[in-house]
């Protein structure tokens, strides 16, 4: 594939140092330091925002649109996913949310967990009725999917093949207002609030679904002042606010890390959550050492979408917050899991994800070079100077690893005068010679 990959996750270069953090900390080596800043390799990065989270100096910054985009739209819809709630004390309302996202602008918001509730019964008769190698991987993270797209292409054809709750509600929701309104695909502003730079990624080169009908994305924490002071104007000046419709309390709890699995009610499953966990699952997985299980549920970030680099408030108040919704919510609620579920699903002719997903395509790391011959070269060479380092992994040469290092020189990235052992080695020789003469 010759696309460039895009990323959310950009350098502040202003506010780096060059501290080295970021490249130590990142799972995929995406991140070099060239002339004492932060340089983000496109290839290599997933948009996972470890390094947001990690950086000292807020340097990385996850990129989203802002909230002026909303007048180039003569309707807007907010998506109201799980791990947007829990930003809020489970005991407001989502009525009120819904209408202090109003008064920042959006027109109409639609509860994803509605449509989780669809997607949740799609995966469950999919499972049921698989007869490939197990087990099926969750499609639901699109770090995790661009993860197993460089690093275990092997896998691309055990993920999920259906579509993420928040792209089937785009799907309908633009469908539906279009058709009501008689507007035009470009009238229509369907906005995703993010909890991490991947999820805005995927809307700008999507990597499941052939067209996504998502517009654009707003990180959680860059409306989260304007909508707490809009959600407390709503309750001192408004005595009664339109009912929301709202999906079952089992889809609402897709925002941690298991919710996943509660709502579609698969037992035989493994999770992992958090960039080191996934990748430690998805090689075992590779290895074929899990075939026994059914389902793999994989989250880039601790806790699920709740613990994202870009959300407001800290993963474990934002699990007690969505705990204390979705208890709320069932306690409304009637029968069992499925009979809840299916009462929910009010709607006729919800996009169903064999229509509009694609298939996930191996997207390896580039060889060292086009022709057989030469990359074997390459590989040599490369081999070479990694006996030559020091095997220190210092990271002063600005890569995470010696071996890293060696690899940027022999793509031509790097000079391996880069390595300061290597220079002063080189000094210390010339100082000596100069000695001996």
């Amino acid at each position: 594939m010759s696309e460039t990959y895009l990323n959310s996750v950009r350098v502040n270069a202003s506010r780096c140092t060059g501290c080295l953090i970021c490249v130590k900390e990142c799972l995929v080596q995406a991140i070099r330091v060239r002339s004492g800043k932060a340089v983000i390799l496109s290839d290599r990065c997933i948009d996972c925002g470890e390094c947001i989270r990690c950086c000292p100096t807020r340097a990385m910054e996850g990129w989203a649109d802002r909230l002026t985009e909303l007048k180039k739209y003569k309707v807007n819809i907010a998506l109201a996913t799980p791990s947007f709630y829990a930003q809020f004390d489970g005991n407001v309302a989502a009525s009120v949310i819904w209408e202090g996202l109003r008064e920042l602008g959006f027109d109409t918001v639609f509860d994803v967990a509605l449509a989780g509730d669809y997607i949740s019964d799609e995966m469950e008769r999919y499972i049921a009725h698989y007869k490939g190698p197990f087990p099926l991987i969750s499609s639901a993270c699109p770090a995790v999917l661009r993860l197993i797209q460089t690093k275990y292409p092997e896998l691309v054809k055990q993920v999920l093949p259906v579509l993420a709750p928040a792209e089937a509600a785009a799907i309908y929701t633009r469908r539906e207002t279009m058709k009501r309104l008689n507007l035009a695909p470009e009238q229509v502003g369907i906005w995703f609030i993010s909890p991490c730079p991947a999820k805005g990624t995927n809307i700008h080169q999507s990597v499941d679904v052939a067209h996504t009908a998502v517009t654009g994305s707003f990180t959680i924490a860059s409306i989260y002042g304007p909508l707490i002071q809009a959600i407390k104007h709503v309750q001192e000046t408004r005595y009664e606010v339109p009912e929301a419709i709202l999906g079952s309390s089992y889809s609402l709890s897709w925002g941690c890390w298991r919710g996943e699995l509660a709502s579609t009610g698969i037992t035989d499953a493994i999770a992992a959550q958090g960039p080191e966990e996934v990748d430690e699952l998805l090689e075992q997985i590779s290895m074929a050492k899990l075939s026994d299980v059914r389902y793999a549920c994989c989250y880039s970030c601790a806790g699920g979408c709740i613990g994202g680099p870009c959300v407001a408030i800290n993963k474990y108040v934002a699990a007690k917050n969505l705990r204390v919704r979705v208890e709320r919510r069932r306690s409304r609620e009637e029968g069992d899991r499925r009979s809840a579920m299916q009462r929910c699903r009010i709607i006729e002719d919800f996009p169903a994800s064999w229509r509009y997903i694609k298939p996930l395509e191996p997207r390896p790391h580039p060889p060292l070079a086009s022709d057989f011959g030469t990359a074997l070269e390459k590989m040599a060479e490369l081999k070479a100077l990694e006996e030559e380092f020091p095997q220190l992994d210092c990271g002063a040469c600005g890569a995470p690893t010696c071996k890293a290092f060696a690899e940027d020189v022999v793509r031509g990235l790097g000079k391996k005068e880069g390595c300061i052992f290597l220079q002063k080695n080189k000094e210390k020789g010339e100082k000596e010679d100069l000695q001996e003469k």
